[in-house]
């Protein structure tokens, strides 16, 4: 469950059971033991995980699991918490146990006493080697760092992962060649903030020299770059992408909110001003470049005024993709205490009429596409010859995709197209 750095710890553990001879079953209710990677970001990522411990358990009532265990970040942050909270979990594992998870099941298989395993290293940087993709097996997730050092008032993740640590430069070549021998063109770089890698290890422009190695790998074609920091954005780093012929000209920039006070309030340590600066930067240098972010509406304190001024901001933006979320209250985060906060009504309302004015941009950025050429990657192919596919500026799980009619590829090429049309947010290509 969660982000994508939870699918790299899942595809490691993974591997470790198949290697210790364990089978994997396709069906929870066929296991003798479920294990449950959660996530614990926010409000509803715990109460997801909490619902998949209660139907995990249920199973173990009528006798066909013997044990669940939970791992991952709602584990990190609740510890013996989680079994206050939850009948019936054998095992509490943290992130800092992830390697260990073979011997925590042989353990627990033949153990009567629920068990937590919590080791708070903010050392480790885990070495994610040798996995099993859950992933199509074309592309993957590449993770270059391990915990955050920003300081954001709404966040959690500094105290469940700990400090920024970045996995050095030797470790991360060797997964991404192992990753490419493996048949992966696609890598997808990711972090808390990818742009701050190296600076722990006072490496000057660590991304973009970690880029020009990681282009040496000759199988891979497509690069792709999430999770950049605004801020860590500089003229380098710019340049770097836009003189490459494998990285992606898509920038995943989460940008939060526009408005200096909220942003202020936040602890981002960004400006509007600059936002916009880089905003413009981008499309000057790069100009196919393709711009996400991700925004928070009904932060405490947000005044109508303010969300208005949030709303023109993505109408002038014009960004290709877009991710709105309501703000959620965390306890032991600094704006859970701020005063003013925002009625849940509220927020729903600024959500929908966000993403309607961004739904908007989007059907219009689609149009103007009908009737050019992409190059376009496939991902998967039906019976019937339909396929899904995307181009550069879709990133794979959550973006759109390209419908892909009387295609002849298999999943891992890269084939021609001309946009035909659109279905929602999704583009209808055909193989040229």
């Amino acid at each position: 469950m969660g982000c994508p750095k939870n699918v790299v710890d899942s595809e490691k553990m993974l591997a470790q059971i198949v290697e210790a001879d364990f089978l994997i079953t396709a069906e929870a209710s066929d296991a003798d033991v479920v294990v449950i990677n959660t996530c614990g970001f926010i409000a509803p990522a715990k109460a997801e995980a909490l619902e998949a411990i209660k139907h995990a358990v249920k199973f173990k009532t009528i006798g066909s699991v013997k044990k669940v265990i939970v791992t991952g970040c709602l584990s990190e942050r609740l510890g013996n918490r989680l079994l206050e909270q939850t009948n019936g979990i054998d095992a509490v594992v943290g992130l800092g146990e992830r390697d260990n998870i073979v011997q925590i099941i042989r353990k627990t298989l033949v153990s009567n006493t629920p068990e937590v395993y919590i080791d708070h290293s903010p050392d480790i940087v885990a070495d994610d080697r040798a996995r099993l993709l859950i992933t199509p097996s074309h592309w993957a997730y590449l993770r270059i760092s391990e915990g955050c050092a920003h300081n954001c008032s709404f966040c959690t993740i500094p105290a469940i992962r700990g400090p920024f640590r970045s996995k050095p430069q030797q470790l991360i070549l060797a997964e991404a060649a192992e990753l490419a021998s493996a048949g992966v063109v696609e890598l997808n770089i990711i972090a808390q903030d990818t742009t701050y890698w190296g600076r722990d290890l006072k490496i000057k422009n660590g991304l973009s020299k970690l880029l020009q190695e990681l282009e040496k790998i000759e199988p891979l074609k497509w690069i792709r770059l999430m999770y950049l920091y605004p801020m860590g954005i500089d003229e380098q780093l710019i340049e770097t992408v836009a003189s490459s012929e494998k990285i992606a000209n898509y920038f995943d920039i989460p940008i939060q909110h526009i408005n200096d006070k909220i942003l202020k309030d936040m602890r981002r340590g960004d400006t509007k001003e600059r936002i916009y600066s880089l905003i413009e930067k981008l499309r000057m240098s790069i100009a196919d470049v393709v711009l996400r972010t991700t925004i928070i509406v009904g932060f405490a304190g947000e005044t109508d005024s303010q969300f208005e001024e949030l709303v023109e901001f993505v109408k002038r933006a014009q960004f290709d993709a877009l991710g709105c979320f309501r703000y959620y209250r965390e306890l032991g985060t600094a704006a859970a205490e701020m005063s003013n906060q925002v009625p849940d009504e509220l927020k729903e309302q600024r959500v929908e009429k966000l993403m309607l004015t961004q739904q908007r941009i989007v059907f219009s950025k689609n149009k103007t596409r009908i009737g050019t050429n992409l190059i376009c990657m496939v991902d998967s192919v039906d019976n019937d010859g339909t396929a899904r596919g995307r181009f550069y500026g879709q990133a794979p799980d959550i973006d759109s995709v390209c419908i892909i009619e009387g295609c002849s590829a298999k999943p891992g090429q890269f084939i021609d197209v001309e946009v035909t049309g659109s279905k929602d947010y999704d583009l209808l290509v055909r193989q040229i």
